[in-house]
């Protein structure tokens, strides 16, 4: 499948996150989602090991899922994309259960923490383009009540992204305040991304 029925190129997704779909459908784009086998933990663990910083661990990650699905999809422009959280040295990652989020959440309640979000373009093996970008977030001092209460009602939702919460919904009242790019903070510096595509017939101009 190397380009569409209108000669643009095929775009695909190596992801499983319905965020990062739902971005590029909301932009206008057809893209075909692809889900990468990539043992993210242990890529951050030789990360830290190494002392590599959390940037170069999500470049790390996005190229890496890129890389293992562009040999299923020849001549497709494919999009690897990954997110880092960091707080004062700490690296958090998407919370396994309720407690965890919890744990999370208290732990960054207060202090303002830095979300890094990659992407990698790549085709047929070959890197074309990368782009980081980072946004820095500062939590209020909410009460544990409250807490109890924002768990309850987001339910699920807080295991689907690092930092257990969607800045696009009732996350937000976790915020005292925000600097970065929306779309970074969601885990796509889309509006890059986008320029990109442009330039390679994949987007509108």
């Amino acid at each position: 499948m190397s380009a569409s029925a209108a000669g643009a190129p095929t775009l695909v997704l190596a992801s499983g996150s319905r965020t990062r779909a739902a971005m590029l459908e909301r932009a206008g784009l057809t893209a075909i989602l692809d889900k990468p086998l990539v043992d993210e933990e242990e890529v951050k663990l030789a990360g830290r090991a190494e002392g590599v910083p959390a940037d170069a661990v999500a470049e790390a990650l996005a190229e890496l899922k890129a890389q293992r699905v562009t040999r299923r999809h020849p001549r497709a422009l494919v999009i690897g994309a990954d997110q880092m959280l960091e707080c004062e040295g700490v690296w958090f990652d998407k919370p396994a259960d309720r407690a965890a989020a919890r744990d999370q959440l208290l732990a960054l309640r207060g202090k303002t923490h830095q979300l890094v979000s990659c992407a990698v373009v790549v085709r047929d093996g070959e890197r074309l383009w990368h782009k980081i970008d980072r946004a820095k977030l500062t939590m209020r001092r909410f009460s544990d009540a409250f807490l109890d209460e924002y768990l309850d009602r987001v339910g699920d939702d807080a295991l689907h992204s690092v930092g257990a919460y969607q800045l696009e919904g009732l996350g937000a009242q976790l915020f005292q305040k925000v600097d970065g790019d929306f779309f970074t903070i969601l885990g796509l510096p889309l509006l890059p991304l986008l320029g990109f595509l442009r330039v390679h017939g994949a987007g509108t101009e």
